[in-house]
């Protein structure tokens, strides 16, 4: 398979971010990557296709995200949309633009906990989008370089301080890590990660913390919102659309190779929760890919 389009954006080193808006009738360019973060914003592309990772969603009217992780793929298709007037407002900035000394302060913990986040790509709910919709409106056309940026961190800190924003690409393919977890959730998942092909019992990973089937269940879905069981399907599925991205392997061959038993479990599991099937997904990707 060929590279990843990495984009070069036009943030300069003297910039501390860049922001863009646009009015379009489609979306033309490729799945991409880059090291800067991108808080994106769409209004009006109800029925547009948005890849980020192996997390494929038709966007409604409006639609918010940030994409945190380095070489993270990303794009908006045209799929379903028939707007003629689609509004974008793009901000880049670079990775260093906080300090590890500034995000261990209290005050920007909550950012820190979002760029952190968004290392997997983060979807922001309407409610989000509407409290933050005067501030997106009016940054593009601030003049005063100051001003727009004291408006840009007044963004970062509603974004980080809203609820109900969703995580996106799945860890296995992202490849971020989980460092803020608990010293027990981090340990299972890393023993996880290492053999998500095996049958793994509850019973066996509870005994790892010292906890009950019962307990660990509980806590598991306490501290990450899934049960295990989706989690570790969601590390298999991972798994698989890195390989169906990165290299020419038959699907069969991956799927076995990523936990699956059969050809058909495999294309039933990943449709239903990836929402197309494992060859339309490759060829997503293999129709967007350039090489560089």
């Amino acid at each position: 398979m060929s590279d990843v389009l990495k984009e070069i954006t036009p943030l300069s080193e003297k910039d501390f971010f860049y922001i863009v808006e646009r009015h379009k009738t489609e979306f033309k360019y490729p799945v991409h990557q880059h090291k800067e973060f991108e808080l994106n914003f769409i209004e009006g592309g109800a029925g547009v296709r948005r890849i980020v990772g192996d997390s494929v969603e038709t966007i409604g009217e409006y639609d918010l995200v940030l994409v945190g992780g380095q070489d993270l793929e990303h794009a908006w298709e045209q799929g379903e949309c028939q707007a003629k007037d689609i509004r974008e407002i793009t901000i880049q900035f670079p990775r260093d633009v906080f300090s590890p000394v500034q995000l261990a302060k209290n005050q920007f913990a909550a950012i820190g906990r979002m760029l952190q986040q968004a290392e997997h790509g983060l979807a922001f709910p309407m409610s989000t989008i509407v409290k933050v919709y005067h501030i997106l409106d009016d940054l593009p056309l601030q003049k005063d370089r100051f001003q727009q940026v004291l408006q840009f961190m007044h963004l970062l800190n509603e974004l980080a301080c809203s609820e109900g924003a969703r995580v996106l690409a799945s860890t296995s393919f992202a490849h971020a890590g989980q460092s803020t977890e608990s010293r027990r959730i981090l340990k299972v998942k890393q023993y996880i990660d290492e053999h998500s092909t095996e049958a793994l019992k509850l019973a066996d990973l509870a005994g790892m913390v010292g906890m009950s089937p019962s307990a660990f269940s509980r806590f598991f879905k306490l501290r990450t919102g899934r049960t295990l069981s989706d989690y570790l399907i969601d590390i298999k599925l991972g798994n698989a659309a890195r390989m169906l991205v990165d290299t020419t392997r038959n699907i069969a061959e991956i799927g076995y190779e990523c936990g699956f038993n059969n050809l058909s479990n495999f294309n039933r599991i990943f449709k239903a929760k990836r929402g197309v099937t494992p060859r339309e997904f490759r060829a997503m990707y293999k129709k967007n890919k350039v090489i560089v």
